[in-house]
């Protein structure tokens, strides 16, 4: 029993380098990474959603197959787009019209905020500036600058509210 268990670990201390090699050299990416950044060409779906179409299955099986040959996440995407045509790339190119892809939202983004940022600027230099503060509708108690005395005031306040008294 003692010579199996040194058998066993001496031949994993051998072959312990060279797995380690073998690993870093096979990069390392699964079905599922691919999954999401691919589409089915038939459904325009993500493959990870594209359960059940047969396109979607060969498509899968292509991708396992070149996962176990240790093909890299890009080397696979190219293999997939020579493979099964352009259209199954999830992500636009970097190129031509996928470029503007990429662009147009970035320039309705920077449109639309510039818009937002003229509209504010016009809008506060349309409104009336008021000295002393806050506009003086907005708050009933602040009276008004006729002169009138605090009794006055009260009073007036006083003879509209017995007014209002049933």
């Amino acid at each position: 029993m003692r010579r199996a268990l040194a058998g066993l670990i001496a031949a994993l201390a051998l072959l312990g380098p060279g797995a380690a090699v073998a690993v870093a050299a096979c990069p390392q990416t699964s079905v599922a990474d691919i999954e999401d950044e691919v589409m089915c060409p038939v459904c325009g779906t993500p493959l990870s959603l594209a359960i059940e179409a047969p396109q979607a299955r060969r498509e899968r099986e292509f991708i396992v197959e070149l996962v176990e040959r240790c093909q890299s996440k890009a080397a696979i995407k190219a293999a997939l787009a020579a493979e099964f045509g352009a259209s199954v790339l999830a992500v636009p190119a970097d190129e031509g019209a996928g470029r503007a892809a990429w662009l147009v939202p970035v320039l309705m983004l920077l449109l639309t905020t510039a818009g937002v940022a003229a509209a504010t600027l016009r809008w506060r230099r349309r409104r009336p500036a008021v000295a002393g503060g806050p506009h003086r509708d907005a708050d009933p108690a602040a009276g008004d600058d006729s002169g009138e005395a605090e009794g006055e005031r009260s009073a007036r306040v006083e003879a509209d509210l017995a007014r209002y008294d049933l």
